[in-house]
């Protein structure tokens, strides 16, 4: 089984040209990040229940999370257009598709979270990938999909705060953004699904919405003494 998704990262700015100072982030206002729709410790809600096979639950898991991000992000996807969005971009590091042969592609961030989400939803109704029957076996490569499905459906996330997080405020929908946010986080953290590098670009927004929510120490930490200087620059992946 292949994934159609592959992501290398390429150490350089791109053109040469330095990247515009970042903006101030509206995401992390205090008003802000306290919203949340409920106060529910996510720690335990992201715990392996006893008695659960632990695919079962990385796949029930995950298939939801994809539900709940895809929902999040038609929201704000009438905003989210070639021209607005015309490349895929989370702050100062941007994203690009690579095909099932390798090739770069370019793309503008809704094509990129069309490739994202056609492809995760291709994946998770496979019987033979996320198998529902009762005696189905899960394959060999199945948790390297999860995190190559997780690993992307936060890329969806982190630019959804970083582009569209004033269309989220006008929709009232903040609320509903930082609880995902904060139970997506949890969840990959708990079963190393993501590595932290990936997530460093929104390392200061993590610390802030998952610091009171019994966050665990594997990758609290890890990217977050290495976010000072990530920035700087303008990153490929």
């Amino acid at each position: 089984l292949s994934f159609l998704i592959f992501c290398r990262k390429s150490k350089g700015k791109p053109n040469g040209k330095k990247p515009a100072p970042e903006e101030k982030k509206l995401y992390l206002e205090p008003e802000y990040t306290k919203s949340r729709i409920t106060d529910f410790e996510f720690k335990e809600l992201v715990m392996l229940p006893r008695e659960i096979d632990l695919n079962e639950w990385l796949a029930s898991n995950t298939t939801t999370f994809f539900h709940h991000i895809n929902l999040q992000y038609s929201t704000i996807s009438e905003f989210c257009t070639g021209e607005s969005c015309q490349t895929m971009a989370v702050c100062n590091t941007q994203y690009y598709w690579y095909d099932e042969r390798g090739k770069k592609i370019k793309c503008t961030a809704p094509q990129y979270v069309d490739f994202v989400m056609s492809s995760v939803q291709k994946l998770v109704t496979d019987e033979d990938v996320f198998p529902t029957k009762y005696g189905k076996e899960f394959p060999n490569s199945f948790e390297s999909l999860v995190k190559k499905i997780c690993k992307y459906l936060f890329h969806v996330l982190a630019h959804i705060y970083s582009s569209h997080f004033k269309e989220t405020l006008a929709l009232e929908l903040h609320g509903h953004l930082n609880t995902l946010y904060t139970h997506f986080i949890l969840f990959i953290r708990e079963f190393n699904l993501v590595d932290p590098k990936e997530t460093t670009v929104m390392d200061d927004l993590t610390e802030v919405l998952c610091s009171s929510s019994g966050s665990s120490s594997n990758g609290s930490g890890n990217g977050s003494s290495n976010s000072a200087g990530a920035q700087n620059h303008v990153k490929e992946r």
